[in-house]
């Protein structure tokens, strides 16, 4: 086997990509469409709206089509699985994978709570021999790989603090509208922290790493007509002492995307995810506050002694990928994990990690109090349905 032929469940907007790219006949609306990967192939579709399967037999009448996800994966005609449905089936569809031998790739988010994320995490464990990714394409920019490689090579020395201000995801009314189980407790699961955000929460813990302690503020339907969370705004603690910042929105639609980390050493800037600026201090931060005259303080105030001849250093460095080569490099790289052995980039379990984080948030907003990671997962699930409930159109979990 030279391909791996990729099953895609759910031919909604994410799907519909992903055929097009595997193709070559498309992919996202508006921009331009990648090269196929070259150890990638389309495989099977799948879908339960008769629109979808009409579509789909007039654009790839070669590709078999199923109505249900359980025949596509008994199939014998993929062999790997992409999950792009409502949220709520991610682990469902996956633990049925993986009991079956089937590879699995999971999209963002790895499901709405954790409890069900953890079982699927375990069923995973138990089956080694099959491969279990996740569709954090956005692992895949270089900067943020960059990133990620000097904060854990300690030049820098320790994480002080981290602020993310991701606010560029503006979504207005007709996005909320596509469908009935968007921006629900019962059919999406939540909002923001579930749809938009699970990309930027995944890097900020996979650079950053895991907090052990989350208090929030949450506004539910702020300028929109939605009653889940659509404005965020996250305080974390880590068990090094470190804290850091998260603030969120879909209602601004002139957008922010900056992250800051601020370490012993320095600091690092990444302005709308495509250029990171490195600033190293000569000294580290401690012997600059212990032997800092005020006269030098003056100087600096005034800024006369800032960048390369005083207190720093600068480099500045950029990524240029497109939105569909990040998704498209993940099932390349999911691909050779099958094939040949290769390490994941995005391995399955790491999903838990920003579940826990979300879940987490949701349940300091509710409570009105910080809350401990891991996120207490019967608590959280209770308080899930008890919104679920009142909402009054899905059934609880």
């Amino acid at each position: 086997m030279d391909k791996v032929r990729f099953g895609l469940v759910g031919i909604g907007a994410q799907g519909g990509a992903y055929a097009g790219f595997l193709t070559g006949r498309g992919g996202f609306p508006g921009m331009p469409a990648p090269e196929c990967p070259p150890h990638c192939a389309l495989g099977a579709l799948c879908d339960t709206d008769p629109a979808k399967e009409a579509m789909c037999k007039e654009k790839y009448p070669e590709t078999p089509f199923f109505k249900d996800w359980k025949d596509l994966v008994d199939s014998g005609t993929v062999d790997a699985v992409v999950t792009t449905v409502p949220h709520y089936l991610h682990t469902e569809i996956a633990i049925y994978c993986l009991e079956r031998g089937m590879n699995v790739l999971v999209e963002k988010p790895a499901g709405v709570y954790a409890k069900s994320v953890r079982e699927m995490n375990e069923c995973a464990a138990a089956h080694p021999e099959t491969a279990f990714g996740i569709m954090f394409n956005q692992r895949t920019n270089r900067l943020y790989q960059q990133v990620k490689g000097i904060v854990e090579s300690g030049e820098l020395g320790q994480i002080r603090r981290s602020n993310w201000i991701i606010n560029s995801w503006w979504r207005p009314d007709s996005y909320y509208r596509q469908s009935g189980w968007r921006a629900t407790w019962g059919g999406e699961g939540g909002g923001v922290l579930v749809n938009q955000a699970p990309h930027q929460l995944d890097l900020w813990q996979w650079i950053c790493g895991i907090p052990n302690k989350v208090y929030a503020k949450c506004i539910y339907g702020d300028h929109r007509d939605i009653i889940v969370e659509n404005d965020v705004t996250i305080v974390t603690e880590y068990p090094g002492g470190a804290t850091g910042s998260f603030v969120t929105c879909t209602h601004d639609p002139i957008g922010t995307d900056r992250l800051e980390i601020d370490l012993d050493g320095g600091k690092i800037v990444v302005e709308d995810s495509r250029t990171a600026t490195v600033y190293r201090l000569k000294k580290k931060e401690d012997e600059l506050n212990r032997t800092m005259s005020m006269m030098e303080l003056v100087k600096l105030t005034q800024g006369n002694a800032a960048g390369a001849d005083g207190l720093y250093t600068v480099e500045t460095f950029e990524n240029t990928d497109g939105w569909g080569v990040q998704h498209m490099t993940v099932m390349e790289d999911f691909a050779c994990h099958i094939l040949e052995g290769t390490p994941l980039l995005a391995p399955g379990a790491d999903g838990i990690n920003g579940v826990n984080l979300a879940n987490a948030t949701l349940l300091s907003s509710w409570l009105g109090k910080e809350v401990d990671l891991p996120v207490d997962e019967d608590l959280y699930l209770e308080e899930l349905n008890r919104k679920i409930a009142a909402e009054g159109k899905f059934p609880t979990r």
